[in-house]
């Protein structure tokens, strides 16, 4: 397995895509966007200068990298003739399911197609195509070139061989592959989600605010970064898409999103990637405000 393609040239896309042609693999980035592409590539080059700094990598190492990453627009083209597939689009089941329907006629029948999802059943992604048994969970974190975890999920028809082809490969990327059954969440956001919401609702509350909440996190929980903060890394949107999702797998009144994260995601502040969420990241300041404006 030399030849791989990557959906989705954002965060976890182009992440994902510096990892493995960082490990030798042939490499396609695809994306809708022409913009997206050039941008997740020079995302990938600023990330391995970093690297470079670091004398983690040699410039010749950089180079090679950026060699092997191929960009398409076209999605026939950018999965012609590769063993894997990892879809990493917006976290949206209509899309995903979409785009499998689409890898299931474009791919050679023994190619795995994998998604990132964070909390989408992969059990509904694997109807989408006539190969369940090659459709498989990879969920990375991120920043995907420092997180070391990948949680591999097997749908309910996912087959033992490609489950084992898919956590030998992570260890080949450096990563250590967990494997979890597919229930909504997984293990991560199942945990991580209602702890962010619980901060949310604190705030919501007026218990505390953004930085004190944080604060308690990191020096008494031991946290590197606080769950205000890290909704703000993650996406606000991003946190609310999971939690919707679980609420609606699980239909538990505990993974109901707390109105203030709604009401924020409606009004665009989504957090780092929108400039101000739970903190103001243009002028470096929390960003306190928001709980007085959409309590």
């Amino acid at each position: 397995m030399m030849n791989i393609a990557i959906i989705g040239a954002g965060t976890m896309g182009n992440g994902i895509a510096h990892v493995f042609a960082q490990h030798g693999y042939k490499t396609n980035l695809i994306d809708i966007s022409s913009a997206s592409l050039e941008k997740g590539v020079a995302t990938i080059g600023k990330n391995l200068d970093r690297m470079l700094a670091k004398e983690v990598i040699t410039e010749a190492d950089k180079k090679s990298t950026l060699d092997r990453i191929s960009t398409f627009t076209v999605l026939s083209k950018g999965v012609k003739d590769v063993q894997l597939v990892i879809e990493a689009a917006t976290e949206n089941t209509d899309l995903k399911l979409k785009i499998f329907g689409e890898l299931d006629t474009l791919c050679s029948p023994n190619t795995i197609l994998a998604t990132n999802t964070s909390s989408i059943s992969i059990t509904q992604i694997a109807a989408a195509t006539n190969r369940a048994d090659k459709v498989i969970g990879m969920h990375f974190m991120n920043p995907v070139p420092i997180m070391n975890l990948v949680e591999i999920i097997r749908g309910y028809s996912t087959s033992d061989e490609v489950t084992h082809t898919i956590m030998e490969l992570s260890k080949r990327l450096g990563k250590t592959p967990t494997e979890v059954n597919d229930y909504p969440g997984f293990v991560a956001n199942r945990i991580l989600m209602p702890m962010i919401n619980e901060a949310i609702e604190t705030l919501y509350n007026k218990v505390a605010g953004v930085s004190e909440i944080d604060t308690v996190m990191k020096l008494g929980m031991a946290h590197p970064m606080g769950p205000l903060q890290l909704a703000d890394f993650i996406g606000l949107d991003v946190c609310l898409s999971i939690l919707n999702v679980m609420y609606d797998g699980f239909k538990n009144p505990k993974y109901a999103p707390c109105p203030l994260l709604v009401n924020m995601v409606m009004a665009g502040k989504l957090g780092v990637k929108s400039g101000e969420g739970f903190y103001d990241y243009a002028t470096n300041k929390k960003a306190e405000i928001v709980s007085k404006q959409f309590s």
